[in-house]
């Protein structure tokens, strides 16, 4: 689907896009298609599809994929996929069709479904404003889906590949790496899109790890170690931690994650964040 199609569809239909809801369609077809290279896509894959817009990629996935699960939050676009792909608008399956189309909030929709996402790969072009909060729903799920492949602002996308000591490098980075791993990314011009949003756009690749880096009655712990750590990134950690756990104990976990008292959490890995967690944990009550 070229840029002339897309104007076209939107005349048809007398649609006037809504930018509170980030709709920006992808039109490029070299970039749509290296997002399905990056999904490394198989016949029997099953994809979670966010904010498909008009459809582009719903296409080339379906050529490549066994089903698909579009999640559409704009009542007019999901009248429009409808009649591109033949699917009935429906909140459950349809046994006569590779495409399942939902209309609703996906951030709702994902946290009121606790589905098992185990056998799935997500492949999406992620509205920027609910981008993040959506791929931490996903990665702290029970059963994740088993790969990442993500359309996102710049800046994001920079966040999730980040390595400890870079400016991007935070909260986002290690929710997510907690249980994915990244794998690659490219940029995609504010050009390839229309309309042309006001930054450039990268997909993002990430692989869940074949086992949990934490039990899940760590996990919130963790959570709560990483957001005080990095509410005020220029202060020493130690300091901030203290907050919630007692010096003496705080001093036993950094020597065991062989940490300095003076240590900035930029500067902390995801394995040092792992041995905090657990050591705190397993101390809680003492």
């Amino acid at each position: 689907m070229n840029i002339s199609e897309i104007k076209q569809l939107l005349a048809e239909h007398k649609i006037v896009l809504t930018k509170s809801l980030g709709q920006n369609f992808l039109h490029d077809g070299n970039q749509l298609r290296r997002i399905v290279q990056l999904a490394e896509l198989r016949k029997t894959d099953r994809i979670l599809e966010i904010g498909p817009g008009l459809g582009p990629l719903t296409e080339l996935l379906l050529k490549n994929c066994g089903e698909v699960l579009a999640i559409e939050k704009d009542a007019r676009l999901v009248q429009v996929l409808a009649e591109r792909f033949g699917t009935p608008k429906s909140t459950g399956d349809d046994s006569k069709s590779r495409l399942r189309l939902v209309h609703d909030d996906a951030l709702e929709y994902l946290k009121r479904e606790p589905l098992d996402w185990s056998g799935w790969k997500l492949v999406s072009n992620l509205p920027y404003s609910v981008a993040s909060p959506i791929l931490v729903e996903l990665a702290w799920s029970v059963s994740g889906p088993e790969r990442l492949v993500a359309t996102l602002q710049i800046e994001v996308a920079k966040r999730l590949m980040a390595k400890p000591g870079e400016a991007d490098y935070g909260v986002l980075t290690l929710l997510v790496q907690l249980d994915y791993q990244p794998i690659d990314w490219f940029k995609i011009p504010a050009t390839c899109f229309f309309p042309s949003p006001g930054v450039d756009s990268a997909c993002v690749a990430l692989l869940r790890r074949p086992l949990p880096l934490l039990g899940t009655g760590l996990r919130a712990t963790f959570a709560a170690i990483v957001k005080r750590s990095f509410s005020q990134r220029r202060k020493m950690m130690a300091k901030l931690l203290k907050a919630d756990w007692p010096a003496d104990r705080l001093e036993a976990a950094f020597a065991e994650a062989r940490l300095t008292w003076q240590t900035r959490a930029e500067a902390v890995s995801l394995d040092q964040f792992v041995s905090l967690t657990r050591f705190l944990y397993e101390r809680r009550n003492l």
